[in-house]
């Protein structure tokens, strides 16, 4: 184990967050675009992998995440890390098959802190089912960690974040707040059954709640991770060609996540997406701000939403419904 805890090497935060989607956006539209007939999943529409057809039966879906450490103990690390990558495959509907690991790691570190960290994550994918074929390593102070994942998928069968329709109610596998309660770890406030409820659920693969799934009609889904819910909610307006309403009151929260955000443990990261996404808000104005700010946190492994039929989600014990959708407004998303 360490001898120093090992959020102090996240330099960059205390939770998974992404670069700004202010920046992201405005770096990729000047990137030239590879057209190829075979790609049926791209960028364009920020969803959480590309897909790539081999057949007319048969599609990889490939992603890639990694990050900075959001707990101390290296194996809980490397758990969720993988936990976290695996997530986006899962969130397309397709089977994950095989990772690839990316380290980035101080030459001078604590070898038996990178075994761990290494050992959790190998334990998480044969969780999956997904076999590790190698990976790569660099040396640098800043410990970073993840995988890239291919999975397989019919190309008929594909859950983008793009197909939401009006009318259909939006379920969430999961709670909400890992983000402020990784925080709040990283400044020593964190109650220690909140930061283990946290990292249950950031342990806990999407596989169950996407094979449940499989059952039903999927118009949309995605992962909710470094955007916030806010963020992807987003996403899925605007690729969907529609208005979203969150029914704040209806999200469900991890333990510590409202004690946390009033104590103002609130990442860079969540200032980033409110900053970015808020102009597509249509906020009600007697909204607690602290919950509003909650739905921008941004999360590590979090849970799958969808948009389906209000049929389908009556049916569905996987999830809560925490809101519909609507016809196109002035506004992608609405909170009420």
């Amino acid at each position: 184990m360490p001898t120093e805890r090992l959020t102090t090497y996240a330099k960059a935060g205390g939770c998974a967050s992404k670069l700004s989607p202010k920046l992201l956006d405005h770096v990729l539209c000047g990137i030239p675009k590879v057209t190829n007939s075979n790609v049926l999943v791209g960028y364009e529409t920020a969803d959480d992998a590309g897909v790539y057809r081999l057949t007319p039966d048969l599609a990889l879906v490939q992603t890639v995440d990694f990050f900075t450490p959001i707990v101390d103990d290296p194996y809980t690390y490397g758990a969720i890390a993988a936990a976290n990558a695996l997530s986006d495959v899962w969130a397309m509907g397709g089977v994950p098959i095989s990772s690839l690991s990316l380290v980035a790691f101080p030459g001078k570190g604590d070898m038996n802190a990178l075994k761990a960290i290494l050992t959790g994550g190998a334990e998480k994918m044969r969780e999956a089912g997904c076999a590790i074929l190698g990976g790569h390593s660099v040396n640098v102070e800043e410990i970073k960690f993840g995988y890239s994942v291919t999975g397989t998928i019919h190309p008929d069968k594909i859950w983008k974040n793009s197909g939401a329709q009006a009318g259909d109610v939006l379920v969430f596998t999961k709670r909400i707040g890992t983000g402020v309660v990784t925080t709040a770890l990283k400044r020593e406030i964190a109650n220690e059954a909140h930061v283990q409820a946290a990292v249950d659920s950031m342990l806990t693969l999407n596989r169950a709640a996407a094979e449940a799934l499989a059952g039903f009609t999927v118009h949309a889904c995605t992962d909710i991770t470094g955007f916030g819910l806010i963020g992807h909610s987003r996403e899925m307006a605007r690729g969907s060609g529609v208005t979203i309403e969150i029914d704040s009151a209806s999200v469900p929260l991890l333990p510590g996540a409202m004690e946390y955000a009033r104590l103002q443990a609130k990442s860079g990261g969540l200032k980033n997406n409110k900053e970015f996404a808020s102009p597509d808000v249509d906020c009600a104005a007697d909204l607690d701000e602290d919950l509003v700010d909650l739905l921008y946190d941004p999360q590590t492994s979090g849970g799958l939403l969808v948009s389906m039929s209000g049929a389908d989600a009556a049916r569905f014990t996987g999830g809560c419904v925490i809101g519909r959708v609507l016809p196109a407004g002035e506004k992608a998303i609405r909170i009420r």
